[in-house]
């Protein structure tokens, strides 16, 4: 695959959640504010955590098997998209799990839907 192989694994993990909002009606995207309270943390931890990782010399990224378009810092930007992608992904997988089981996961369902 190449240059795309990072950014075909997201997109790889975005089509097999996608199904899970339009089948389940897991209503992720609906909610919104909840989901970039979810993310939005994570996001910027780790992308801080990156910049200062590249910086100190610890990790750099293939340019053979990354697009090579780097953001500021040197980040590529399939690194950027992995840090919204996976949490994304992984809320998806959550509520359909909460709404296939019934799980509450620490909240009602009732206060889940009112947001």
């Amino acid at each position: 695959m190449g240059p795309l192989t990072y950014l075909a694994l997201l997109v790889g993990c975005l089509v097999v959640t996608a199904p899970l909002e339009l089948v389940l009606r897991v209503r992720v995207y609906a909610r919104w504010r909840r989901l970039l309270l979810a993310v939005l943390p994570e996001f910027v931890v780790f992308v801080v955590w990156v910049l200062y990782a590249i910086a100190q010399g610890h990790w750099d990224y293939s340019a053979e098997l990354t697009l090579d378009v780097r953001l500021p810092g040197g980040i590529p930007i399939e690194e950027v998209l992995f840090f919204l992608v996976v949490p994304l992904c992984s809320v998806l997988a959550l509520e359909a799990v909460r709404r296939v089981t019934g799980w509450d996961a620490g909240y009602p369902a009732e206060e889940a839907d009112r947001t």
